[in-house]
């Protein structure tokens, strides 16, 4: 698991900063998470490949998380894209995106999906056979979103030197690796966790946009490997973060003490402290396992 923050600032883009925008690679998916102004420079910036990214997911439609979407989208036209694309959004979403490219007469030549969003619980907006997708209702001043999302866990791991000492032939391998028991020609059950190791632990990433100090979520949130939350502004500004419905970096640190997380990685700061340095030392008076998120910094994990 993989991820590329292309951008983390809040409000509107300067030459050396960007509003949100973030890329998580997780089992072969390449999930683009918000798309404010930038994300497509961004996203040339960091090398990533444009044609892998299928499902992108909107917090909220204030400008700095969506405005950089129409123009991916009719870039991806541009660049004579087939595959299906799939938007995940508060209602209205379709809406708007649809009207750019009307009055543009821009139509897209690939399947382009909408699904709205518009519950006030944490439901399920995507899911295959290696990762699951939910949403975390936030409180914002307009309708908002954050994301869960977690890898399934996947087979068991062969002991190769055990199935050879049984002299198991290869066709139950994978038989083996689903979790099966094994019974021998001679009657004798073999049982799985002699023949296989535990599968690698499923990993998992909470990423919480715009939002005001809100408790609800930890039972959502609770026990992540990684958790980005929204840390807008310092102490000294802790009323004028809940006058606009943001955090500050203290109380994303608490959050992630209370949810019981790995690690925790603040964005959306406000541009008007002179260093982001501060987010952390604040932060990390109440939370050990801070990370800084900046404009390209990757982390894997």
């Amino acid at each position: 698991m993989k991820l590329t923050i292309l951008g983390c600032y809040a409000a509107t883009p300067r030459s050396f900063t960007n509003p949100t925008s973030q890329v998580l690679e997780i089992r072969n998916h390449l999930f683009l998470i918000d798309c404010a102004e930038g994300t497509q420079v961004q996203l040339r910036r960091n090398k990533l490949r444009f044609s892998k990214i299928n499902h992108i997911f909107i917090s909220h439609l204030h400008g700095d998380h969506f405005y950089g979407l129409i123009g991916l989208v009719s870039t991806f036209m541009l660049l004579n894209r087939t595959t299906d694309l799939h938007i995940y959004g508060p209602k209205g979403i379709e809406e708007v995106i649809k009207l750019q490219l009307r009055l543009s007469n821009s139509w897209v030549n690939y399947g382009l999906f909408f699904h709205e969003l518009a519950s006030f619980e944490s439901e399920i907006v995507f899911e295959d056979d290696k990762v699951i997708v939910k949403t975390i209702p936030l409180k914002h001043r307009v309708y908002t979103n954050g994301f869960l999302f977690e890898e399934k866990i996947g087979d068991r791991k062969l002991n190769v030197d055990a199935v050879q000492n049984y002299e198991i032939d290869s066709c139950y391998y994978q038989k083996i690796k689903n979790g099966k028991d094994i019974t021998l020609d001679d009657g004798r059950v073999i049982q799985n966790e002699l023949l296989t190791f535990d599968p690698i632990p499923a990993k998992s990433y909470a990423f919480c946009s715009d939002t005001v100090y809100n408790e609800n979520i930890i039972p959502l949130i609770e026990n992540v490997d990684l958790l980005y939350h929204e840390a807008t502004f310092l102490d000294s500004e802790e009323e004028l973060a809940g006058k606009t419905m943001h955090s500050t970096a203290k109380q994303a640190a608490t959050i992630a003490l209370k949810a019981n997380v790995k690690q925790l990685i603040l964005g959306h700061y406000s541009t008007r402290y002179e260093s982001i340095t501060l987010f952390k030392e604040q932060a990390e008076t109440v939370f050990n396992n801070v990370l800084l998120g900046d404009d390209g910094e990757s982390f894997e994990f």
